[in-house]
């Protein structure tokens, strides 16, 4: 089974077991609309969890899983990735991507440059923004937002990005 990752535990939320979600979909309160999430713990172990309730709070949500009853449970989640299987998934629509199918890409700015591999996203003050890495210029940092991704070929395994690289 294919696991795309949806969002990750950050902190516990209160003493009564709820959590603070960051999630990576688009609006942030679809994370919300998967009853059940398989959580990844850092060491790879996988369990499933019903969401009881939850609720966008400022650019996360706060979220009360069943059987997650007190502060101490709650942190035992921190850190855990939530994974949906992707078959759950609805299909894209033009120019949308699912991250996990950008990861590994080659990258290059609209003149032809060659930025590197797209290796993972980070959440910025801005929104998500591309990590590309090059063996020999390091990391580039892009805004993954329409206005910065040009183009994407799935097919030939190409980002275009719209990207200077005097700003790269």
């Amino acid at each position: 089974m294919e696991w795309i990752e949806l969002g990750r535990i950050r902190r516990p939320f209160g003493v009564k077991g709820w959590l603070h979600v960051e999630s990576f979909t688009e609006p942030l309160e679809a994370l919300l609309d998967y009853r059940q999430w398989t959580l990844r713990s850092p060491g790879g172990a996988r369990a499933l969890r019903v969401v009881a309730e939850g609720r966008s709070q400022g650019r996360e949500l706060v979220v009360r899983l069943e059987g997650i009853e007190d502060r101490q449970a709650a942190q035992a989640l921190v850190g855990a990735v939530v994974e949906v299987a992707r078959s759950e998934l609805p299909p894209t629509r033009a120019r949308e991507y699912y991250r996990a199918d950008l990861l590994g890409l080659a990258v290059s700015n609209r003149e032809g440059v060659d930025l590197g591999v797209l290796a993972h996203f980070i959440e910025a003050a801005n929104g998500a923004t591309m990590v590309i890495k090059h063996a020999a210029s390091g990391e580039h940092w892009v805004p993954a937002t329409p206005e910065y991704l040009w183009h994407v070929d799935l097919a030939a395994g190409r980002i275009i990005v719209d990207w200077p690289i005097d700003s790269a």
